[in-house]
């Protein structure tokens, strides 16, 4: 099989002239690169979501105006395309009319459309931008083939349908052309844009990548590679050359913001290859992440998500009873809440919830099924809470790790710890306004000599 490698760059890397030429010496950089997706321009995505939760015409004037000279001041640095500029106005005109409706009755529908606006513009003028370069660079509309169910906001994919639109769309422009596409959105069965949830892009690349039988996946970012923990938390953090599918995985769970946490899944399926580098800098490597890595320590990293839900659930008929959680269960499912983690005792248990839709924001728990667990025990639901994530590998059947890794929170209150179901993560819930220093902490422990 011929090597065949899907690029994916972020908002960052195609934020403006520069960042987008950097990225064009990537692509030229490697031959095997048949197929590019791309992120909105760096801040588009926050200004098309603050239109579709509905502002007034004021406002919506001077966002317009804020997302027609982010593009175009890009397009004034390139030979003049009459159709590209037609292009880019033509969206920009749905997006007034999408807000005039938002204003009024906004829905996730209408959310959807409008927050996929960033990438359809995006990726109009980085098309050009690539032929400029001397690369022969043809646009394809991804709802034409990442296909989608209708849950606005978070949809899944359908990855048959996906595969078969992909063999059809993309598989034969690769003969001779680098296909430029979007991240992040896709279509459903009748036609309507859908999001696959915030950051959603790098799992389109990981998604198109399986469908188009890729030999490789490269997520360029504006940080070279993935490190022990985030240097803006921890400065003494180090990059990791190489780590496993399975520790990365964990770490883009538990909000390692440089992977989406369902990146991974698709390349798994396939084995292929996940390369993470920065655009900005590619002679400065990176981070593969492939099915086994040579070295796998006892302590790889430590990773932070904050805007964390926890929801305690307290009844004294817990106690030796079985059935409850059964019963709690059976009402999360009912309204569609997803947990994260899990605790019990004998008669209470706390549980964080997922995370979010297109909309950000913090996981709330239904105001319908907080009346029904009402209903079966006392609920208290808190917010403002950050999760600390250890990842490494057989951590629960190491003697001392524990005490090495307690020792360093002594001074911190922790409110809720997880470990044992599994060998790559231990989990710790934390004060938003602690969470930093906890981290700090436990990496100048475990990581730093």
């Amino acid at each position: 099989m011929n090597a065949l490698n899907v690029a994916k760059f972020g908002g960052t890397s195609v934020a403006d002239y520069t960042a987008m030429s950097n990225c064009a010496a990537v692509i030229k950089g490697n031959l095997s690169t048949r197929l590019v997706v791309i992120s909105a321009c760096s801040g588009v995505t926050n200004l098309l979501v603050e239109l579709a939760n509905g502002v007034a015409n004021d406002r919506q004037q001077e966002v317009l105006t804020k997302l027609h000279d982010i593009h175009f001041s890009i397009l004034k640095q390139l030979p003049e395309a009459p159709a590209v500029a037609s292009g880019v106005n033509a969206i920009l005109d749905e997006v007034a009319t999408l807000s005039a409706a938002a204003e009024t009755s906004p829905s996730d529908k209408i959310t959807d459309a409008l927050v996929a606006c960033g990438e359809l513009m995006s990726t109009h003028i980085f098309t050009h931008l690539l032929n400029d370069k001397g690369i022969n660079a043809v646009r394809a509309d991804v709802r034409d083939v990442l296909k989608t169910d209708n849950v606005f906001g978070k949809a899944t994919p359908d990855l048959i349908e996906t595969a078969h639109h992909a063999e059809t769309v993309l598989t034969p422009l690769f003969e001779d052309k680098v296909v430029v596409t979007q991240g992040f959105i896709g279509s459903d069965a009748q036609g309507n844009t859908t999001t696959l949830g915030r950051g959603g892009s790098d799992y389109s690349a990981a998604l198109l990548a399986e469908a188009v039988k890729a030999t490789s996946l490269e997520i360029w970012t504006d940080v070279p590679g993935i490190y022990s923990t985030d240097p803006r938390v921890a400065p003494a953090a180090s990059p990791i050359d190489e780590i496993s599918f399975s520790e990365a995985s964990e770490m883009a769970n538990f909000g390692a913001k440089i992977l989406h946490p369902a990146t991974l899944i698709p390349a798994m399926r396939q084995d292929i290859p996940v390369f993470v580098g920065s655009s900005k800098a590619p002679e400065q490597g990176g981070t593969w992440i492939r099915h086994q890595a040579e070295k796998s320590p006892l302590f790889r990293a430590l990773a932070l998500r904050c805007n964390q839900t926890m929801v305690t659930l307290t009844s004294l008929n817990m106690f030796h009873a079985y059935g409850f959680l059964a019963e709690v269960f059976n009402i999360l499912a009912k309204h569609k809440v997803s947990v994260d983690l899990i605790t019990t005792s004998e008669v209470s248990v706390s549980l964080t919830l997922d995370q979010t839709n297109t909309k950000g924001g913090a996981p709330k728990l239904p105001e319908a099924a907080e009346q029904e667990l009402a209903a079966l025990c006392k609920v208290t639901v808190e917010q403002d809470m950050c999760l600390v994530a250890l990842i490494g590998n057989h951590m629960s059947e190491s003697k001392g790790a524990a005490a090495k890794i307690f020792s360093a929170l002594e001074d911190y209150n922790l409110r809720m710890i997880c470990y044992g179901a599994s060998n790559h993560n231990l989990c710790f819930l934390t004060s938003t306004s602690e969470s930093k220093e906890v981290v700090r902490a436990l990496h100048k422990e475990l990581f730093e000599d």
